[in-house]
Formats: C-alpha cells, structure tokens, sequence
C-alpha cells in the first residue's frame, strides 16, 4: 500500500500540472462580436457616456475596432474603423462622436445600440473578425422619467413633465455576441449605404489613443 501511494502521487502531480497548462491554454476569450446599448444621450442636463476599448495584445499587432451605432428604430446611423495598436486603448465619446455625425446630418439621437467587431481589416463596410478587443461602455441612468403630472385642477390638455435628473453613471463590460457571416454583411452593407446616400455623413471619428472624455 505504502508503495502503490508513493507511485499515485507523482502522476496525480502530473496530472494537475498537465490539467493546470490544459485550462491556463483555454482561459482567453475568443469573441470577436460585441453588443451593448447608450441611453440618455444628447439630452440636457445629463453627462456623456464614453465608448472604451482596449487590444489586449495577443496577436501583436494593431487591429481595428469596427463600430456600428443603430437608434432606438433598430435603423444604423453611424459607422467607422479605428485602429488600436497592441495594447492601446480607444476611447468613444457618445455625444461627440459616435452620434453627432449621423447619416441624416440631425444628430440628437438619443437612446439605441451599438455594435462591435474586433476586425483585422480597416474597412468598416467588410469587417474580418479577428480576436483581441475587449471592450466597456458608461450608461446615463435617469432617477426619473417624464411621467404626465394630472394637478386636481386640471382640465383637458394636461402638461407633461419632461424634466429628468439626477442621473447614475454606470459601466459594464461590452456583451459577447455571435458574429455570422449574414450579421458581417449586413453590418458592412448598411454601413456603406447609409454613408454613401447620406453624402458622407454618418462616419463617426476615431479619436486618438488613450484620449479620455
């Protein structure tokens, strides 16, 4: 008995240590597909949300953030490439940038969702997913809503209270989503057509590395 325990215990030790290289090999993330929404934006009185960004340097090289900005009418109205160097991080204000040149010109928009493809291609109408981006997004959470206010005295049109404030700021971490060759397309030929009628409005800029808002 003692002989059989000694002989167990270097091939237990053995397959821990071969179990530990097996789990440390598969423990990164290989989404190339995010999704997450903005609200409150361009609206009075409340802060700016900020798109962050960052290439955690696993393939060494620079890689570009395709970013696809939709309303609250599931309709694209902004669309760009920008480039993030290894180990570089992006950061996307939502009022400056991401909504202010949208493909009708107006801007203002308000509320929606945006997307993300970790790509190895600068082309934002043909994205090619390739992992390494990591990404988080701050939310304008409103304590209030608008509600309709009915005073005893009121009589036939009723004023609506518009007014909202105070206003939380959260941050969570870009959702995985999964990236099909269909969504690929679409995104890039929404992109293009949205640009192209919208005579070159709807290109968000990218601003420069590590520029925080």
């Amino acid at each position: 008995m003692k002989k059989l325990g000694l002989l167990l215990l270097p091939i237990l030790a053995i397959t821990l240590m071969l179990g530990g290289n097996a789990f440390a090999q598969n423990v990164g993330d290989d989404s190339v597909y995010f999704v997450t929404y903005y609200s409150n934006a361009n609206t009075s009185g409340a802060p700016d949300g900020t798109l962050r960004i960052v290439n955690d340097g696993d393939t060494g090289g620079t890689l570009y953030a395709a970013i696809y900005v939709f309303d609250d009418s599931q309709e694209m109205r902004s669309c760009c490439a920008c480039a993030i160097t290894a180990d570089g991080m992006l950061s996307e204000s939502v009022n400056k940038e991401l909504t202010s040149d949208e493909f009708s010109g107006r801007g203002q928009i308000q509320r929606g969702v945006i997307k993300v493809v970790s790509s190895s291609s600068s082309n934002v109408y043909a994205p090619v997913g390739l992992t390494g981006l990591r990404g988080w997004m701050t939310h304008i959470q409103a304590t209030t809503n608008g509600l309709p206010v009915y005073p005893a005295t009121c009589i036939g049109d009723c004023a609506l209270d518009t007014s909202k404030g105070p206003w939380f700021v959260t941050e969570t971490a870009l959702a995985d989503s999964n990236l099909s060759g269909t969504e690929a397309s679409t995104l890039g030929t929404l992109c293009s057509f949205g640009i192209s009628i919208g005579s070159g409005f709807g290109s968000c800029p990218c601003t420069p590395e590590d520029y925080d808002f």
